[in-house]
């Protein structure tokens, strides 16, 4: 059974475009490797800029493996480059009923 996770990246200064570039192509690297499921992912950008990336996990044990992934593992050094990774709690959208994103 699949797992969907939310994803938040909040752009270090400067690099807002270059969190986009890899936000663009992070589901096709986890694909390549087999850890991700075809459902298309959402990508959409907060109030103060930072990126949430909704998509699904083959699996609970697919999350694991990506974290022994080199590939993969080598593309989240990229992120580490550009953003923080934060929890969805962070972004003010989330203390709303209805949370509001601008489209990615």
């Amino acid at each position: 059974m699949g797992k969907i996770v939310i994803a938040t990246y909040k752009p270090k200064a400067g690099k807002e475009k270059a969190l986009d570039a890899l936000v663009k192509n992070h589901v096709k690297v986890l694909r390549n490797q087999g850890l991700a499921t075809l459902r298309p992912p959402m990508v959409m950008k907060a109030a103060d800029g930072t990126v949430v990336e909704v998509f699904e996990w083959i699996s609970k044990e697919a999350i694991e493996e990506a974290k022994k992934n080199k590939d993969v593992v080598a593309y989240w050094d990229k992120y580490r480059e550009v953003c923080e990774i934060m929890p969805i709690s962070s972004l003010i959208e989330s203390k709303n009923s209805f949370s509001e994103f601008n489209p990615f």
